[in-house]
């Protein structure tokens, strides 16, 4: 094997490589080498601080300012008057049927989540696609149509309407119509976070555990479980703060009763329309209150969910690590 040639040291102590063109027959330092990528490969200064400025901007103008406009007018009349507001027995009737829609709503979500991300992930069957499709079709119709499949089933000229009528039982304006249409527009949020997060976590321990004599539900509370709790939460999360604060679906069942099938969204729409801006402010104050705490959370929580990083050589093999 001929001898490597070692390369000379340009002027400044550092190596030359070899080019085209340049001083001392044709070699260029590698430090200006390296400058010269940098330049070629940054943006320049004016570049980035326009993109700042606008991204900054647009931040201030849309969301910022409405956020610190929402508890200015809140409390535009005094604290005395916002607590009034938001203790009037209607503001609590629309808080209390709130709580109750997102307390049924969220765990009929969090144990379909489960089941069909459990089923997606661990199975093959015929209509998986299908399944995995009908999960996001929230997100395609509008809250409004969600509202209205809901109204043509069980409304008094329903399908269903005379059957209901004849046994006394009311589910279009009433809490039951509320909880099944805020049921509906939710659904995918748990499903499609913990989707992701098993199929990276694999089945080789769980398979262990069963081949160890474990039972289905030990290798589901003792091995599946603590690898997507964090997944499992975090969509929980988004969940509720989406059920509290859902309004198309939920106007279109409720009827907007008084004190009676008003949540807090429909609520606060009453009173803007009745120009009582203040008492709406302030229960509007509330779920901005509830959506920062959610980002808040969101943050805290979506650093701990668990995905994959894309293979690394190390030495001869491949390497893989988990965040």
């Amino acid at each position: 094997m001929p001898p490597v040639e070692q390369l000379p040291s340009g002027p400044s102590g550092s190596r030359a490589v070899d080019g085209s063109s340049g001083a001392a027959g044709g070699r260029v330092p590698v430090s200006e080498a390296s400058a010269s990528l940098c330049r070629a490969t940054e943006d320049p200064v004016w570049a980035r601080r326009l993109i700042i400025g606008v991204a900054t901007g647009f931040l201030g103008i849309f969301l910022i300012v409405p956020l610190v406009s929402v508890f200015a007018e809140a409390l535009n009349q005094g604290v005395g008057l916002y607590f009034a507001a938001i203790t009037d027995p209607e503001a609590l009737s629309a808080i209390r049927l709130t709580l109750l829609t997102a307390a049924i709503a969220v765990p009929l979500n969090l144990v379909f989540g489960l089941a069909a991300s459990w089923a997606i992930t661990r199975f093959e069957f015929h209509g998986k696609n299908l399944l995995t499709t009908l999960i996001d079709l929230p997100f395609a119709v509008s809250p409004v149509i969600a509202g209205m499949i809901y109204v043509l089933m069980f409304g008094a000229h329903g399908w269903f309407g005379g059957w209901l009528m004849e046994h006394n039982i009311r589910i279009i304006f009433a809490v039951p119509g509320i909880v099944l249409a805020t049921t509906f527009v939710t659904f995918p949020f748990v499903a499609r976070e913990l989707i992701p997060v098993m199929e990276a976590s694999g089945t080789d321990e769980e398979l262990a555990a069963i081949t160890l004599g474990a039972t289905g539900w030990q290798t589901f509370y003792r091995i599946t479980l603590p690898k997507v709790k964090w997944g499992l939460l975090y969509g929980v999360i988004i969940c509720n703060a989406r059920a509290m604060g859902e309004f198309g679906a939920v106007s279109v069942v409720s009827g907007h009763i008084r004190g009676l099938t008003n949540t807090m969204p429909l609520y606060v729409e009453i009173l803007y329309n009745d120009y009582n801006f203040t008492a709406s402010f302030a229960v509007a104050s509330l779920l901005t209150a509830l959506a920062l705490v959610t980002l808040v959370a969101k943050r805290v929580i979506g650093g701990k969910v668990e995905h994959p990083r894309l293979p690394t050589v190390a030495g001869d093999g491949v390497e893989r690590e988990a965040a």
